[in-house]
């Protein structure tokens, strides 16, 4: 080729590349120009619900826009990770992606791929599960849960947030480990629980913190937790983990998107969920429901949702709950 040709198909080449990439970054400099849905997969009113819109009204100042909680409850929270497979890919269509995601793909057909399909912006916090029974009831401990279970296998009634869930896991864990049967009834929520086991239509409730202020008004007994050590909330309260039955969930959580998204934009959530940590009014929230920060940044989240998935992908086949085909 004529070194003059060569330079201009060159040179050409290079205002092409140059014509694709300035419209990517006019959209990133401008991002956010509207407003930005954050999807609680969990029903209105409750634990997660209220950290949610917490952490969305303090990114609203920090992004500029405002970012509007839309629930969609059920399905053992997938509904949000369902909704991020068909979205644009341009930042205003975010969801809490729930431990679900890791779980269940192992255990039945989903509609995403949990290692393809998302984008993992920031993971800003995490749950404190327990196990609750109405004050009347006579099972005041664990051991007492255990023995009453043995007594009468697949009587004891439990509520959770839905199938696959970290409070239905974390259950079915322990009571492997425990020898023991109990009676998975699973909700939508926090909420759908909760009135469940405060009315009597279950013997017990597995859930998030949610269940704190009825534990606190004297309603429920809280029998243990979940963590790797105590709550600061309720610290005479021992861990199934203590108790000598190998179990420990909290859930990481935080904000995604859908795969595919400008790196500029995913930087710039990032950053403004991330300032959510800084504000009194979300830390606020989170010690209301014993919540600590677990913050990642993108690349340490998407990292760990890999590792994740293949550590769920061993503790389903554990309990022999992995699907069949």
């Amino acid at each position: 080729m004529h070194p003059i040709s060569r330079r201009r198909v060159i040179v050409g080449a290079a205002t092409g590349i140059a014509t694709i990439a300035a419209p990517r970054l006019a959209i990133a400099q401008a991002f956010p120009a509207q407003p930005i849905k954050y999807i609680c997969p969990w029903p209105a009113g409750g634990s997660t619900d209220a950290v949610m819109r917490a952490i969305a009204d303090s990114a609203s100042r920090a992004l500029g826009q405002k970012v509007v909680i839309e629930n969609k409850p059920g399905a053992g929270g997938m509904l949000g990770a369902n909704e991020l497979v068909s979205a644009k890919p341009d930042g205003y269509t975010l969801a809490q992606v729930p431990h679900g995601v890791f779980r269940i793909p192992h255990m039945q057909k989903t509609a995403f791929d949990t290692l393809k399909d998302f984008t993992w912006i920031a993971c800003l916090t995490g749950y404190t599960f327990g196990l609750v029974v109405p004050t009347e009831s006579p099972i005041k401990s664990i051991k007492d849960l255990v023995d009453y279970a043995k007594a009468n296998p697949g009587k004891f009634s439990y509520g959770s947030t839905g199938i696959g869930t970290s409070p239905h896991l974390a259950v079915e864990e322990f009571a492997q480990r425990a020898g023991i049967k109990l009676l998975h009834v699973p909700f939508k929520g926090n909420a759908d629980n909760m009135q469940a086991v405060l009315g009597g239509h279950t013997m017990g409730a597995s859930d998030a913190t949610g269940w704190g202020p009825h534990v606190d008004a004297g309603k429920l007994r809280l029998l243990a937790t979940y963590g790797s050590k105590r709550t600061k909330r309720w610290p005479n309260v021992p861990t199934l983990d203590e108790l000598g039955f190998k179990t420990v969930s909290d859930s990481p959580f935080g904000v995604c998107g859908p795969k595919g998204m400008d790196p500029a934009v995913v930087k710039a959530l990032h950053d403004g969920f991330k300032k959510t940590l800084d504000d009194p009014a979300v830390l606020a929230t989170f010690d209301k429901y014993d919540q600590s920060i677990i913050y990642m940044d993108t690349d340490t989240y998407t990292k760990w949702a890999r590792e994740t998935y293949e550590a769920e992908k061993a503790t389903i086949q554990r309990l022999g709950m992995a699907k069949t085909s």
